[in-house]
């Protein structure tokens, strides 16, 4: 059977963890996805779930505190108390920046 190849976008930290876990099931990303392809094309659907509950899950809270505390760092606002936080939403509650 002929070969072919494509090219797929994504976000580096989940390509490293979809890599770690195809790593554990024993195999490589290239044989994840040809078993996925042959779901979808057997099952003629997507072979799981999809719902928006993921937006709501830990992992995905966890990954937005992080990147807000990154943020922090980068802006110099890590350091910043409860009072001067709470000071800042009222600035931005009466538009004075």
């Amino acid at each position: 059977m002929a070969q072919a190849t494509f090219s797929v976008r994504m976000d580096e930290n989940l390509k490293m963890e979809f890599e770690t876990i195809c790593n554990y099931l024993g195999m490589n990303m290239s044989t994840a996805i040809n078993v996925f392809a042959r779901a979808v094309v057997k099952e003629k659907r997507i072979p799981f779930e999809l719902s928006a509950s993921e937006l709501y899950s830990k992992e995905n809270a966890l990954r937005v505190f992080n990147d807000i505390r990154r943020k922090a760092v980068e802006n110099g606002t890590a350091d910043m108390t409860i009072e001067e936080i709470d000071e800042e939403i009222a600035k931005a509650r009466k538009g004075i920046e």
